[in-house]
C-alpha cells in the first residue's frame, strides 16, 4: 500500500476531522529506562542461581558464601550486559504496508507484520511500568498460535499514539484487501 493511499483511507475513516498526523515514521529505539526493567530482571534471575548455588555449596564444601556470591556475580554482570546490548539492537518501524521490528542480541530477528494481519493492538502497563513511566504495545495478529509481538520500553503517550495509528492503519489495509 502506498503512503498516498494509506492518506486517502484514513481520511475516509476520520471523515471530517483534521487530516491527521502521518502515520508512518522513521525506525525508531525504545526508551532508555526498559534498561533498568532488564536489569532488575537479571538482578532477580542472579539472585535465584546465587541462592541455588550457596545451597549446593553448603553441602558439597560447607562454604555457600563463595559458589553462591561468584554465581551471583556472575550472572548479573553476564544480566547487565545483556540488557545493554539488547536495548541497543531494539528498534521498530511504523511502514506504509507493514510494521517491522528488527532485535536479538545472540540471535537477531526481524518481523514484519502486514496490517491485513493485525486482529487488534493493546497498550500494556505492569507494575514496574507504571513506577518507571513506561508502557508496552501488543500487536495481536491472525494465523498461528502466538502470532503476537510486544514492542516494551515506550513512553505511555507513545504507546496509545502507536496503538491507534496501527488501528488505523489495519482498517485502511483491511478496506483494500476486502471482497
Amino acid at each position: 500500500m502506498s503512503g498516498d493511499a494509506v492518506e486517502s483511507a484514513v481520511r475516509r475513516i476520520d471523515e471530517g476531522d483534521e487530516p491527521s498526523p502521518a502515520l508512518t515514521g522513521p525506525e525508531r529505539q525504545l526508551d532508555g529506562r526498559i534498561r533498568v526493567i532488564w536489569a532488575l530482571r537479571a538482578l532477580v534471575s542472579a539472585f535465584t542461581l546465587g541462592v541455588g548455588g550457596a545451597v549446593v555449596g553448603f553441602f558439597v564444601a560447607d562454604d555457600p558464601i563463595v559458589p553462591g556470591t561468584v554465581i551471583f556475580a556472575a550472572i548479573f554482570a553476564l544480566g547487565i550486559a545483556f540488557a545493554v546490548l539488547r536495548y541497543q539492537s531494539w528498534r521498530y518501524e511504523v511502514r506504509d504496508d507493514s510494521l517491522f521490528l528488527d532485535r536479538g542480541v545472540l540471535t537477531r530477528v526481524r518481523t514484519v507484520v502486514p496490517y491485513v494481519r493485525v486482529q487488534h493492538v493493546d497498550v500494556s502497563r505492569g507494575p514496574l511500568e507504571r513506577t518507571l513511566g513506561l508502557a508496552s504495545v501488543v500487536v495481536y495478529t491472525a494465523g498461528s498460535r502466538g502470532a503476537d509481538v510486544t514492542i516494551p520500553g515506550l513512553e505511555p503517550e507513545r504507546a496509545e499514539d502507536l496503538q491507534a495509528r496501527l488501528k488505523r492503519l489495519a482498517i485502511a489495509a483491511e478496506g483494500e484487501d476486502a471482497v
